[in-house]
Parts: C-alpha cells; structure tokens; sequence
C-alpha cells in the first residue's frame, strides 16, 4: 500500500507512525496539496493529506479513518482499545488532540497572510483553543505514563503528533514547563523509533 502525504502534518504523521508501529509495509508518497503540481485531489476530491492507497487502488483519507483501519489489517501491536468505554475515550482523547492541531494550524496560515491583512481577534481564538486544550490533556494525563493501561494506544500517538507540531510550528508555546507531564510523556514517545523516523521536516 501506498501513503501520500507531506512531511509536516502531524495527521499524515499519526498514519505513519500506526504504519511504522503495526510493522505494515507501504511506500510513502510526498505530495504538498498547496502545491500547483498536487496531485491529491486525483486521490482525495477534499484535496487533503494523508491519503492511503490500497493495493486494490481504493483510497481512505482522514488520519482517524485511516488508523481505524490499520488497526483492522494487522494484528501486530493493537493500538485502539477494542472495549467499548476504552474505545470511546481514546476517540476522545484523538479528536481534543487532533482539534488542538487545527487550532494551532489555523493560527500558523492566518501568520502566513501579510500583517495587514491578518485577524488579530481570530488568532486570539484559536491559540485559546490550543492553550484550553493543552490544559484538558493534561488533566486526562494526569500522574499516568500512558493515557489507557500504561501502554502505547491511539491517544497518545495522536498527543505526540500534536505536541510535536507544537514543537516545529511554535517553538515559542512554552508547553513543556506548563505541563511536565505532557513533557514527560512527549519524552518517552520521542524515544520511539517510529517517533524518530517521523519527525516534521520543513
């Protein structure tokens, strides 16, 4: 199977990394959708990364779908809890993550736009979104290594991409001293290799 993405997005990252950790072979394909030449919307009619093509030429998109169903494919370290309750909480957890990303994204192309022409007010809003949502990761966290049972899952997988973002986008966000545990977590994740072999590379 094949992945299309870029480099930077952290969604395209989570993809990887379920690739990487359930040891499933596939080729990576960067594609840049901003870019004139981009070839995604041929694959994805939203023009969006990452973009999973299976062998049979069908295409998921979505990072949630798409680990949805590589966890399906494989039965090599299972990374969504298949309890009901657990499941439910590590969606939970993926999408405050996840919406953390767009906030934090939304704020990086409002910036990309000249200073004139960029909204104050609508910055404001999304960093709120980042920094509430920092704080309600960091509650769930809590004194725990791991978000469920003390074993990698989806939630942190989805947290570590965040926080990486973070990390390439905004070395200013000064989340690690707000939130040691997020720190601490972030730390043990960065020592995988699967963390190591995706990192955001401009």
């Amino acid at each position: 199977m094949k992945l299309i993405s870029s480099l930077t997005t952290p969604f395209g990252r989570k993809a990887r990394i379920f690739l990487l950790e359930k040891k499933i072979p596939f080729a990576l394909e960067i594609d840049i959708p901003w870019n004139a030449d981009s070839a995604v919307s041929e694959f994805n009619p939203l023009g969006k990364v990452p973009v999973l093509v299976l062998k049979d030429g069908q295409t998921l998109f979505d990072s949630r779908v798409i680990v949805e169903y590589l966890d399906h494919v494989s039965p090599v370290s299972q990374l969504i809890p298949q309890d009901p309750a657990w499941k439910i909480y590590a969606r939970k957890i993926e999408a405050l993550a996840d919406g953390i990303t767009d906030a934090a994204a939304a704020v990086f192309l409002e910036r990309k736009r000249s200073e004139a022409r960029q909204d104050p007010d609508w910055i404001a809003r999304q960093q709120g979104k980042v920094f509430r949502g920092l704080e309600a990761l960091a509650e769930e966290l809590g004194e725990n290594t791991h978000f469920i049972e003390n074993r990698l899952s989806l939630p942190d997988i989805a947290v570590g991409c965040t926080l990486g973002y973070l990390d390439f986008r905004f070395p200013e966000i000064n989340w690690r001293e707000a939130h040691p545990n997020l720190a601490k977590l972030a730390d043990k994740l960065n020592a995988r290799p699967s963390f190591q072999e995706t990192v955001p590379v401009a």
